[in-house]
């Protein structure tokens, strides 16, 4: 049950009884415990509007809104707050009978655009936000009961494969050779820098790829081939849901193009600039008052992302009818996607009701403040950042616990290892850059996977060292102490927290919650006694420990992290 929605629900139904119009009651948690768990914000901008006396109004609307089964009798406060204190019959009501995570009411289809790495390289930690941010908003959209399309937009296609595919001709390199992408396309790349007719080749195996020449084709796909098993093998790592079966690259829209700019074209948006077909719109202008391009076609009648990016949202739009798309990449590009909603909206490619959305991201920095690289200034292979992330969990996990068995350790050092990466960039807001720190990330204490991870472990031994199963435990808690009541109402902020989520894209929202009640079951912990209390008590606390378990397992999964059984 989503409590802020529900009571925001009813104050607004009782706003617009008193006021005869709609207006919004902006209920959200309160600041402080002395206010209670709930504040509703929206009655002084209401009065002022109406002219009215927003103390008087806050009374006419209590008058009217039926909460009384969700709330102790609220407190009106200062110029006209009205405060909520949920009642300890809900808390406990809800906590004993409701589902973890109920799904939505209205479900929708949602194409979540994510990772997509250029496959002329190994993924490098360039693409870790984008893969991260994106399966943890697909996983918690799916498990609200959206129906989830996941779409791999790798880069396959353009100049750097022609360069690519003329140097792997010439070269006739194996398997074993192009294991190492990174090595294989610096050679090509050096190649095609200092040799002008090795470049003037490679020009002209981009032409005959896209004419659809079979040695070209065939070659290209091979390297396509090991390319994408990098991938899905640095997906399996992660724990990422990507699969084979999501790649829908830059190539598959390849034989649209054409017929994007045709239709740009018919509909008149089309305007020929310098031998380029580019699209003006007035909202979009430079620096010097003049309207910024989007070039959808070169003078020499190639096409560029832009085209590729029109023709993917006319596809998801019209083909796979989705409600709503979601763009995960970095903020640089913030504009193109600007660019592109507006041109696909004026030209009829999306479906007025089809929400496009660009998530936005910013970068992941060194200690020194500058993008994240080896000592040597080289960009981080992905692969060798969760070597050394596993290899530094392994080094804690020995330390902290050395009589767990060799394979349970490197076990429980994969999931808190590569648990630390995720939940590091995770647990910052999206749109910020934010400093990848070994020591910050892997630290037992903070706002960190191994303190939510150890939490978890925390409850599940609270357990073995009662010898009770959660099955046998009464079905609602008896909430009593201050302790008790903090965490519970922690406990029923969930569904309203992953909610928000799912429409706002910011994971960072998700993981503040879950600290906060990790923090809150550790004072719940401290100051209740809970296998040493009388057994009706012992119950009901090993409820809530239950419930607490139950939530922030299910919290990090959400996020792609994984649990274990000890640390």
């Amino acid at each position: 049950m989503n409590v802020r929605a529900l009571l925001t629900e009813r104050f607004e139904a009782a706003l617009a009884a008193v006021l005869g119009e709609a207006v919004p009651a902006n209920v959200q948690p309160a600041g402080r415990p002395e206010f209670g768990d709930y504040q509703v914000n929206g009655i002084m901008p209401a009065a002022k509007r109406m002219r009215g006396n927003p103390r008087a109004l806050a009374e006419q609307v209590l008058a009217r809104v039926a909460i009384d089964d969700l709330v102790e009798p609220p407190e009106i406060a200062g110029p006209g707050f009205i405060n909520l204190t949920l009642k300890v019959d809900f808390l406990a009501e809800t906590i004993g009978s409701m589902p973890l995570l109920a799904t939505t009411a209205h479900p929708e289809r949602i194409v979540v655009d994510y990772s997509s790495p250029n496959l002329a390289k190994e993924m490098h930690v360039g693409h870790l936000r984008s893969t991260i941010i994106g399966d943890a908003l697909a996983r918690l959209l799916a498990a609200l009961g959206h129906t989830v399309i996941r779409q791999n937009h790798v880069g396959d296609w353009g100049t750097q494969f022609g360069m690519l595919l003329t140097y792997l001709d010439e070269t006739g390199a194996n398997s074993a050779e192009l294991a190492d992408l990174e090595q294989f396309y610096r050679a090509a790349k050096a190649r095609f820098d200092d040799d002008p007719a090795f470049a003037a080749r490679s020009r002209e195996t981009v032409v005959r790829l896209q004419q659809g020449d079979a040695h070209a084709r065939e070659a290209w796909q091979r390297f396509i081939d090991v390319s994408l098993a990098h991938c899905q093998a640095i997906y399996d790592r992660l724990g990422v849901t990507l699969s084979p079966a999501d790649v829908y690259a830059e190539s598959a829209y390849n034989d649209a193009l054409a017929d994007i700019v045709a239709e740009l074209d018919r509909q008149g948006l089309a305007t020929a600039s310098d031998g380029a077909t580019c699209v003006f719109l007035d909202e979009f202008k430079g620096k010097d008052g003049e309207p910024l391009p989007v070039i959808v076609q070169k003078s020499d009648g190639g096409y560029l992302y832009a085209t590729t990016d029109l023709a993917a949202v006319r596809y998801r739009s019209r083909t796979l009818a989705a409600d709503r798309v979601l763009y995960l990449t970095d903020a640089r590009q913030a504009l193109h996607f600007r660019q592109i909603f507006a041109v696909a909206r004026r030209a009829g490619f999306a479906n007025p009701t089809t929400r496009l959305e660009h998530m936005p991201f910013g970068a992941m920095l060194g200690t020194d403040g500058r993008p994240f690289r080896t000592r040597a200034g080289e960009v981080v292979k992905l692969a060798e950042l969760l070597d050394e992330a596993e290899a530094r969990a392994l080094a804690l996990v020995a330390g902290k616990n050395p009589e767990l068995p060799e394979d349970e350790r490197r076990a429980v050092a994969r999931a808190v290892g590569i648990g630390a990466v995720k939940y590091a960039d995770l647990s910052k807001n999206r749109a910020s850059d934010y400093v990848f720190d070994w020591n910050q990330m892997l630290a037992f204490e903070g706002n960190t996977a191994p303190y939510l991870q150890y939490a978890c472990t925390r409850i599940q031994s609270i357990f073995r060292r009662g010898e009770v199963t959660p099955e046998t435990l009464p079905v609602r808690p008896a909430i009593d102490e201050r302790a008790e009541r903090q965490l519970a109402v922690l406990l029923v902020r969930f569904q309203e927290i992953v909610e928000q989520v799912a429409e706002d894209g910011c994971p960072h929202l998700l993981c503040g919650y879950l600290y906060e009640l990790s923090t809150a079951f550790m004072r719940f912990y401290e100051a209740c006694p809970i296998l040493n209390a009388d057994a009706g008590v012992r119950a009901s606390r090993l409820r809530l420990c239950a419930r607490t378990g139950d939530t922030l397992r299910l919290g990090l999964g959400l996020l792609g992290i994984e649990t274990v059984e000890r640390m």
